[in-house]
């Protein structure tokens, strides 16, 4: 009977987090981006809180000493992994998204271009999944649109972007994460799409 009420709540709870939508708060206009073909990219997470700590550094500090007491060295290569993931793990993923919902634009860190859309992550759940229990990752984040002069022309915030895995095997904290990045760039890219079009 316990099983049969805690899966018809984790359906309910998954079925919510999926029919929610992500409220996006603009501040300025955006449109500049008009006929705009070329955006440059850029990310920027060194204003993260993580979890109930202030700053990513202290979460970091603290999983890798936790890591490293259980197993030498493997707090360390968690450390390295949790840095290197943005690159190869949850910019492509935020990319996937946004190209697939706004694709008159090219948004790429090399492209050349009077504008640059910055993606400042400033809040990062990273949730967990030990099977019989679960916690979605979330992340808030804030899009920061400059010209070549550095000047901010708007800005979009949007908070408690939800990443999970849909089949559920999302044990691995990344995978949580990559979904919440997914989501973020669908999330803008039909929030641009919509004003420039």
């Amino acid at each position: 009977m316990k099983r049969t009420i805690w899966l018809t709540f984790a359906f309910i709870s998954f079925l919510s987090a999926a029919g929610i939508s992500q409220k996006v708060k603009l501040t300025g206009d955006l449109g500049f981006l008009k006929g705009v073909s070329k955006v440059e990219l850029a990310y920027k997470y060194d204003n993260m809180g993580v979890g109930k700590f202030k700053t990513s550094d202290e979460y970091v500090a603290k999983k890798t000493d936790e890591y490293n007491k259980k197993e030498a060295g493997k707090g360390d290569d968690w450390a390295k992994k949790w840095v290197s993931d943005r690159e190869t793990r949850y910019q492509p993923h935020f990319e996937q998204g946004l190209k697939e919902h706004c694709p008159a634009i090219d948004f790429d860190e090399n492209n050349k271009s009077d504008y640059k859309m910055t993606i400042e992550t400033t809040f990062t759940e990273p949730g967990f999944n030990v099977g019989v229990m679960r916690k979605n990752a979330s992340i808030n984040v804030i899009v920061r649109f400059t010209d070549k002069s550095g000047q901010e022309l708007a800005t979009m915030t949007i908070e408690n972007i939800p990443g999970r895995d849909a089949t559920g095997y999302d044990f691995d904290t990344g995978v949580r994460i990559e979904e919440a990045y997914e989501k973020a760039g669908k999330t803008i890219g039909k929030f641009i799409d919509k004003k420039i079009n």
